[in-house]
Formats: structure tokens, sequence, C-alpha cells
């Protein structure tokens, strides 16, 4: 990074003489190859992703999550209706284009357009959609949109003590900068949490890793991948953790 100087000669940022905040993320679907990200819809997708959450008979998914697990049906879409459909946490479901079928949700938040920073968060994809190439793919759609609208920053958080969240965020290309101590409390407890990022700097050799690996041709017959992700995005990462 150039070494920028004020005229006390103290180091300062770089400039930037053409910034312009971006807008909000507009409520409009992403397509991609394997699923299609849209804005969550109770009426919709409610019975639809309680059906494939259900698969998920233990709960695991939502220990790590501010909600559920929920009983009934009637309990999840009450919660959706109640804290879903605003515009920071912005909702959105995940269809599986196979299927036709919602299997599970993120969200855009935190969305501070002053300074170019956006998260994505309250992941939840149920058994339907874990491991799939569609899962992947919407995450890298919500990214992509992200740093389209002129995004700088793009952020993932999570409990320190969640590893398949971690270790999905390292996949993901978002670099490691560290931990804020108790710094949540949900469910009656304490949370750290571990902060991840990507900028826009890195996001033309992403945007290529993420196009190599959900390119048909890197899958045999059988589905399996030929390249994993991770070592695609490895070389730019910047610190791990």
């Amino acid at each position: 990074m150039t070494d920028c100087r004020n005229p006390l000669d103290q180091p300062i940022g770089f400039p930037l003489p053409d910034w312009k905040p971006p807008p909000r993320p507009p409520r409009t679907a992403m397509t991609g190859r394997y699923c299609r990200v849209e804005p969550l819809d109770p009426e919709r997708h409610a019975a639809e992703l309680y059906e494939a959450n259900a698969r998920d008979s233990s709960g695991r998914a939502w220990t790590y999550l501010f909600a559920g697990p929920f009983d009934t049906l009637d309990a999840y879409r009450e919660w959706m209706e109640s804290t879903c459909l605003g515009d920071d946490p912005l909702f959105h479901a995940i269809v599986d284009l196979d299927t036709g079928r919602a299997a599970g949700v993120a969200s855009y938040m935190r969305i501070d357009v002053k300074n170019g920073v956006i998260e994505v968060g309250n992941i939840n994809y149920s058994p339907l959609l874990q491991r799939k190439r569609a899962a992947t793919e919407a995450m890298y759609l919500m990214m992509k949109r992200a740093f389209e609208l002129g995004y700088r920053r793009y952020e993932w958080k999570c409990d320190v003590l969640n590893a398949p969240s971690r270790a999905a965020a390292q996949r993901l290309g978002f670099s490691y900068e560290g931990v804020f101590r108790q710094a949540v409390v949900y469910k009656g407890r304490s949370r750290d949490t571990a902060w991840y990022a990507m900028i826009d700097g890195e996001w033309p050799e992403l945007d290529r890793a993420f196009t190599r690996w959900l390119a048909p041709d890197n899958f045999d017959a059988d589905g399996k991948q030929r390249l994993p992700l991770s070592g695609l995005t490895a070389p730019i990462l910047k610190q791990r953790g």
C-alpha cells in the first residue's frame, strides 16, 4: 500500500477522490446456474424452508443463530414476519434450481452506505442445501452484487466457537481479522465474535476463483469437484484464523 502522508508528515490513509457512497441493495432476485437468491417472502417461502429445516432433526444448525429452532410452522412464520421483512437485515431465500424450492436463507445486514461496508449474515442452510454447488453460488451472488454496487468491504462475523462457520468464511475467501471479546449476548449466553472480511481490491481475484470453481467442467460426472474452492481462494487470504 502506498505510504501517504499529510503536510505534517503524519501517515494517513490513501485518498479516495472519486468515492461515492453506494446504493442500498435492491429487492430483486440474483440468479445463477444452480440457485436463485430472492427477497424473503413468508407467503412463498416459509413452508418450504420449515420443511427443509425439519431434515435437521437435532437442531444443530440453530445453535449459533440468534433465533430458533422453531417447533411449528406457525412459530417460524411469525418470527419471519416480525423479523425478516425490513431493509436491514435484508433477508433472502435461497432457491435450489434443481428442485425449485427454497432450502436456505441469508441476509445483508449492518448496511453502512456512508463507509461502503456491508455484512452477510443470518445464514441458515438446511440439509437440502448443504454441500451443494447452489450453497456456494448463493454466497458468490451476494458478494458479487455488493461489490458491483460499489461497496468497499464485505464482512462475515460469527461466534468464535462456531468452527464450521469460521472454516466456511476462509473457504469463501474472507480473511481473518481478529476477535471481539464479549461482543454479543444471545440466547442467554455470551459470545466472542470472530471477524472476517474481503475488500474491493481483492474482489477481481475472488471473482475469478469462484467463476472457475462454479464452472460445469470443474465437476465430474458424479458431481465431484476437480478443484476445491479453498485451493483457489487460499492465495488471496491475508490472514488465517
